[in-house]
């Protein structure tokens, strides 16, 4: 480290030449929003000098090209991407995302210990530096059948690893404000760390509550009044637009150079399609800009900003002594990325074959316990109002709506006129044969079934659909696949893509994600389906720590309340 430290400082001081020389940009000031020109020199992974004319060993013409700090995405899921690290790696990386802090909550819900083990390896030989937050809440909550539980304990043991920063998101605020002591162990065992929060639509005294226990964060803002009590009370909020969850525009008003110290970018879920389409990170600056963010506090949020909530403080910055994660745009409003530099290294394609690809684990995890049949989604009943899950465009949040639907020989009926589909969650952990039955509005289907074993938080199989024998399918063909999404119509599989990784995974290029997600959403359009994005809005239906009515493998769970319901069709037919 010596060696490496007199190299530091002599090529800073132009002494010795440069590792690397970026000649020829302009330096986006994060601190007084001005454009300077500079050379930027780099000796290995570290930025040693700006603002002064320096020789490297190698250089490279930035072409007057703005220079901005490589961009932090604060929280998300690599899973939900449904590619492995690696492809996300390679997928992301290119849209100047040079640092991401990864839950590996979804692939933890399956395979317990064996997830963080898998991404902690995955991290280490990764281009982009992939930072890991410790799933807390494993399973979120009992009110569903999970692969796997881990306590206080399991997860200590992984608290030392220099590719950990601390413990992710606490979902189970109830648990924390009921002072539950397997909550508590968690957060006295990470208490002199990094706690993030996980809090939709607390307020007042509860929230003080709370943060009273050491969180830090919160993704979970979706109104400005909401976002603005908390940043008074000292949590930074992180702007979230993913796939289906988009808060970004009610958010934006408060986002300004004043305040963008308590406001980070993250993605939560964002799938290849979407990152091919839109973009990753960039396309939050990019939208935050338009939306008439000023680009001094769009910028410091993407990066200045979310390195310091989360302790990273060799990052955020074009700056001597900073790790040398640095984006070239071709426009500062617009974020075209034209190069991306990660710890120094030119990112190319070059740089992405040179891995050492870590071997997926998690093939098989999809047991159906028994063998489905048409009529075990049979929903019995005479009669009168039930329960409807009411999906909010937009949000993971849904609404608990009631509505007569038509009965037809002792069994409740789907209602397409009602917009009204039948749902099932189906344990697919191997444990019981759990089937969870209601009804949801808002997926415009006039025909057919949708299925996916991508079912947050514990990720049983949640099927969607008017026809009995089209879900019935569905789910039978997804345990062959060991997991994904699958569309079936008339009794027939028309489009599919698998993720034999924990059911939550491709283990193919991120560009044959992307393809089979187009085919996708086109036969679920013919289908009549009318959501953007209808696996991930029924990824996260049986999601019970988001108000306000979800559905579980244990049936309909009114979320205000945590308590399952018990209506005329809760029992099977």
């Amino acid at each position: 480290m010596r060696h490496i430290l007199t190299q530091r400082i002599r090529q800073g001081a132009g002494e010795e030449k440069a590792d690397l020389v970026i000649r020829n940009v302009r330096l986006f000031d994060l601190v007084t929003g001005e454009l300077l020109p500079t050379d930027i020199a780099i000796s290995g992974d570290r930025v040693v000098g700006l603002f002064e004319h320096y020789e490297g060993k190698a250089e490279i013409d930035g072409g007057g090209r703005i220079a901005v700090p490589g961009f932090i995405d604060t929280h998300l899921h690599v899973e939900s991407s449904l590619i492995t690290p690696f492809e996300f790696d390679r997928c992301v990386l290119p849209h100047g995302v040079t640092t991401a802090i990864c839950d590996p909550h979804e692939m933890a819900n399956v395979l317990g210990g064996g997830a963080f083990d898998y991404f902690l390896n995955c991290a280490n030989r990764m281009i982009m530096d992939l930072r890991i937050n410790l799933s807390s809440c494993v399973p979120a909550t009992p009110m569903e059948t999970s692969g796997a539980t881990l306590s206080a304990e399991d997860l200590e043991i992984y608290r030392l690893n220099p590719k950990v920063i601390g413990l992710a998101e606490f979902m189970n605020f109830p648990g924390v404000i009921a002072c539950q002591p397997e909550c508590l162990d968690k957060l006295v065992a990470f208490a002199d760390g990094h706690i993030d929060g996980h809090a939709p639509l607390l307020r007042g005294r509860r929230l003080n509550g709370y943060l009273a226990a050491g969180i830090l964060t919160d993704h979970e803002a979706t109104t400005a009044d909401e976002a603005l009590e908390k940043i008074r009370k000292g949590v930074t909020i992180l702007i979230r637009e993913g796939s289906v969850c988009k808060d970004l525009e009610a958010l934006a008003p408060l986002l300004t150079p004043e305040t963008s110290q308590f406001f980070a970018f993250c993605t939560d879920d964002r799938n290849p399609l979407e990152i091919a389409h839109e973009g990753h990170i960039d396309f939050l600056i990019r939208k935050a800009i338009g939306l008439g963010v000023a680009p001094l506090a769009a910028y410091r949020a993407a990066s200045l900003s979310a390195a310091r909530a989360f302790g990273l403080r060799d990052r955020g910055q074009i700056a001597p002594g900073q790790r040398a994660d640095i984006v070239l745009l071709d426009d500062l409003d617009r974020c075209d990325v034209a190069q991306v530099f990660s710890a120094g290294r030119l990112v190319d394609d070059r740089l992405f074959g040179n891995r050492h690809v870590v071997p997926p684990v998690g093939y098989g995890s999809v047991r159906l316990a028994k063998a489905v049949k048409p009529e075990d989604f049979r929903v019995a009943g005479a009669g009168g109002e039930v329960p409807v899950i009411g999906i909010v465009p937009g949000q993971i949040i849904t609404e608990h709506r009631r509505f007569e639907l038509p009965v037809e020989a002792g069994m409740i009926l789907p209602d397409p006129s009602q917009d009204i589909a039948k749902i099932c969650v189906v344990a697919r952990h191997g444990r019981n044969g759990n089937i969870g039955r209601g009804f949801v509005q808002g997926f415009g289907l006039a025909e057919g079934a949708l299925a996916s074993s991508v079912g947050h938080d514990s990720h049983n199989i949640c099927v969607v659909g008017m026809s009995d024998d089209d879900m019935a399918l569905a789910v039978r063909r997804l345990n062959e696949t060991g997991g994904g999404f699958v569309a079936v119509r008339g009794g027939k599989v028309v489009a599919e893509l698998a993720l034999p990784i924990a059911g939550l995974m491709s283990d193919q290029p991120y560009e044959r994600v992307r393809d089979d997600l187009i085919a996708l959403r086109e036969q679920v359009r013919q289908m009549g389906g009318t959501l953007e994005e209808p696996f991930l809005q029924l990824a996260f239906l049986p999601l019970p720590v988001i108000p306000h009515l979800k559905i579980t493998d244990l049936g309909l769970i009114d979320v205000d309340t945590m308590t399952l319901l018990s209506w005329a069709g809760s029992e099977t037919a």
